[in-house]
């Protein structure tokens, strides 16, 4: 699903005016309703994380901080049951996962009187039950099962979705009779940034040669796609020559520019890949 820069542009300007929540997400797939629902869960979700990076900070100042969970102790000493840091959370315009995050480093702090570490912030938000106040446990616990852009619970349907990609991947290219050498044996090798798969013959994809392939569970988008270039593409395509990243849930037609230098994009797996084998017995 390639979008072009302008249908991009009004999908992110029609989530500029509606709140994060899965009723937004029912409206968006009515407003767009050619493309499809995995692409517009990949844009929604990360338009949403575009935004609270941009407010961060206002929500962690310590006046901030302290009306939070005075809020939240009045809000819970009037009725424990309702979902008061849930309500807080929308109320203020922050996910929900990282509200319960800055009250619960709050209590603890009060409780303990030092700063909670931060590996334990994360296991008792992976599991509630591990805080030692039952009310706030409830509490925490609504935030993050509705939270559908932050926290444990979409940490980990991310990653499995990214695995599950791979795993696609990884039998395409072996139906495909492609040899190749995975992540994990690459980092056996001591390689440290290595992509998803390098191919040990290499191929070609619409006339470009490919060396590798890296596999992303989501939608390419400038912001997205420029860190990934920065970060891993050109260190891949410097170490092992030119290769091809698939966004499955599309991308940004216009940011599929640097075919001439050696990065190529897809929205799936190429059926046209040409092997050094086929094209020498042509000749």
């Amino acid at each position: 699903m390639k979008l072009s820069k302008a249908q991009y542009d009004e999908i992110a300007q029609f989530l500029g005016h509606v709140q994060p929540t899965r009723q937004s997400l029912r409206k968006l797939k009515e407003r767009f309703p050619s493309q499809s629902q995995s692409t517009l869960l990949s844009i929604f979700s990360q338009e949403y994380q575009k935004q609270i990076k941009r407010t961060h900070a206002k929500h962690h100042t310590a006046e901030a901080i302290e009306t939070y969970y005075q809020r939240y102790l009045s809000g819970v000493m009037k009725n424990a049951a309702a979902p008061v840091l849930l309500e807080l959370a929308n109320e203020v315009d922050f996910a929900p996962s990282l509200m319960a995050r800055i009250v619960l480093e709050r209590f603890l702090k009060e409780q303990e009187g030092t700063i909670p570490s931060k590996t334990l912030i994360n296991s008792m938000l992976r599991d509630p039950s591990q805080i030692p106040d039952g009310v706030l446990a409830n509490q925490v616990y609504q935030c993050t099962v509705n939270d559908c852009c932050y926290g444990p619970l979409v940490d980990c349907i991310k990653h499995a979705i990214g695995h599950e990609h791979e795993v696609l991947l990884r039998e395409m290219l072996l139906e495909k009779n492609l040899s190749f050498l995975a992540e994990e044996q690459l980092r056996a090798k001591g390689y440290d940034k290595t992509p998803d798969f390098i191919l040990e013959v290499p191929v070609a994809v619409e006339g470009h040669i490919i060396h590798w392939i890296e596999s992303k569970a989501s939608f390419g988008d400038e912001c997205s796609h420029q860190a990934y270039l920065q970060d891993q593409f050109w260190s891949y395509w410097n170490r092992f020559g030119p290769g091809l990243v698939i966004y499955w849930y599309g991308f940004i037609e216009e940011l599929d520019c640097h075919r001439e230098r050696g990065i190529l994009l897809k929205d799936c797996f190429p059926t046209d890949i040409v092997t050094l084998r086929h094209s020498m017995a042509q000749h």
